[in-house]
């Protein structure tokens, strides 16, 4: 499925990659549109229409991932709400052997997210993630999504990496066909980002739902 022999960098996702989506998917679709109905004295059915109305409409920018900005739709404050649910945030089963593997393997290990600073902050504090990686990226410091080529041009300029002998990983197969357009060769979709729902059946890229299964040849192919 993959040339290890051939990759040197490994650039990740978070949300539905490295940490169960469960709890985002928990956080926007029921959680938010239950504080909000609450707050803006809405029927719950009437307060989530509005909120996923809008989730569409900025949906691959940058507005979608701001806290910021939704706290300022909602006037609520989004950050202490996630706190309210954040027991629900955590690593996949499969991601801890996975990561050790490829820092054990010599590679280059990369987080981007496109989670706002706040929220890579509080995921850090409930699964010390940081610890497996060389650098961690948040789009936000980019001024723009993965979605957009420019993120994949900026990211580049700061933190060098071959196209050829990088593979990225991500759940969105909008964003893997981003990266693809801008030449990364290595692409990996995660085929169960949420641990609640079924496993998605994926054709345009070599998928995964189980990073385990990927630590045997990670390891015979170390780069050290």
């Amino acid at each position: 499925m993959l040339d290890w022999s051939k990759i040197s960098t490994v650039l990740l996702d978070m949300d539905g990659t490295i940490l169960d989506l469960h709890f985002d998917n928990h956080f926007w679709l029921h959680h938010l549109p239950q504080r909000y109905s609450e707050d803006a004295k809405l029927s719950l059915s009437q307060a989530k229409q509005n909120l996923v109305d809008h989730y569409e409409k900025v949906s691959g920018t940058i507005d979608w991932y701001c806290l910021d900005y939704w706290a300022k739709q909602t006037k609520l404050p989004i950050t202490t709400l996630k706190r309210e649910v954040q027991h629900l945030i955590q690593l996949r089963d499969d991601a801890h052997d996975f990561l050790i593997a490829l820092k054990e393997s010599g590679r280059e290990i990369i987080l981007v997210t496109n989670a706002h600073p706040d929220s890579l902050s509080l995921k850090i504090e409930h699964t010390q993630l940081d610890q497996y990686f060389d650098v961690l990226y948040s789009t936000h410091e980019f001024g723009v999504t993965k979605e957009s080529q420019k993120l994949w041009q900026r990211l580049q300029a700061k933190q060098p990496f071959e196209l050829s002998s990088t593979l990225f990983v991500d759940d969105s197969l909008e964003i893997l066909d981003s990266a693809k357009e801008f030449g990364i060769k290595h692409l990996l979709a995660v085929a169960n980002p949420d641990s609640q729902k079924p496993t998605r059946i994926i054709t345009d890229y070599a998928s995964v739902t189980d990073f385990r299964t990927l630590v045997t040849d990670i390891l015979k192919n170390p780069i050290r």
